[in-house]
């Protein structure tokens, strides 16, 4: 059992789930500080932030300002750390370059230089994994994403109305294991299958683009989309995540399947989300 959280320092990237976070820490009394980062964050959630009764301030930090993230985690007495919301690859990297961090609100300071320079590997999960140890260097340890989110993680079986067509069941017989194979390769959590072949394989465009691409692809016919996670998923900031407004490219896109990880997908919204896939005759299943 997890020691008890004196002071949680929240990482925020875009989208809804920091605001999720901050909800369920206030609901425990869990002081928070968040380091929203400027080039991904979203503005609103100071104005969240102020609608909760709880201990909460907010500072806006650059990607790579990795000294001042660190100062501000000491002075406020942050314990435990924790990485919410999507930071965009092509933020890190840029398309055609290697170098990375090179389009930012803020120049990458000391710390996150020399912290560079010390990669043999410079992929977004090396750069991550790197950043989380500095932290905890210091003294701060890092939780799992899912820490806060317990309730969006989704359980095995089928967990809408419709059960899989025959069709379906042999596309996640023939795309859950390619998609797992092609995660060991590193590259994105989502595979989008049509009659037992490979239509469309996720990397830096995101999953809603890789999506649209396999309808277009797929010219319209119908299409199962596989998100897994990595066969040894660091579950501190590597969780994949799907929620509401996906559904709506599966109803432009012709997705009729969903297959995701049990207990290793966070499902934002995820009653209202499965509530909507069975209303749009989509079948989710937990695998």
């Amino acid at each position: 059992m997890m020691e008890a959280i004196q002071r949680l320092g929240l990482i925020a990237g875009n989208g809804q789930l920091p605001f999720y976070v901050l909800d369920e820490a206030a609901r425990r009394g869990v002081p928070v500080t968040v380091a929203a980062i400027k080039e991904e964050a979203f503005p609103k959630i100071e104005a969240h932030i102020e609608s909760l009764s709880n201990d909460i301030s907010i500072h806006w930090l650059g990607l790579g300002q990795l000294g001042r993230l660190l100062s501000v985690f000491k002075d406020e007495g942050v314990t435990h750390a924790l990485m919410m919301g999507q930071v965009k690859h092509v933020r890190i990297f840029a398309p055609g370059t290697r170098s990375p961090l090179k389009h930012l609100k803020n120049l990458p300071d000391l710390r996150a230089i020399k912290l560079l320079a010390s990669l043999s590997r410079k992929n977004t999960a090396s750069l991550i994994t790197a950043v989380i140890e500095e932290i905890e260097n210091e003294g701060i340890r890092f939780v799992d994403s899912t820490s806060f989110l317990e309730g969006m993680l989704p359980e095995p079986g089928l967990l809408t109305g419709r059960r899989p067509t025959r069709e379906e069941e042999e596309d996640f017989a023939y795309g859950i294991p390619v998609a797992r194979d092609i995660m060991r390769l590193d590259l994105g959590q989502t595979i989008v299958v049509k009659s037992q072949a490979v239509v469309a394989v996720e990397a830096m465009e995101g999953t809603d683009a890789t999506i649209r691409r396999a309808a277009e692809l797929a010219h319209g016919e119908s299409i199962t989309v596989i998100k897994v996670s990595r066969p040894n998923m660091e579950m501190r900031f590597d969780v994949p995540v799907i929620g509401p407004e996906t559904l709506k490219v599966f109803a432009e896109c012709h997705v009729t399947a969903l297959g995701v990880d049990a207990g290793r997908t966070l499902i934002i919204d995820r009653d209202s989300f499965l509530a909507q896939a069975s209303d749009m005759g989509l079948c989710v299943m937990g695998f």
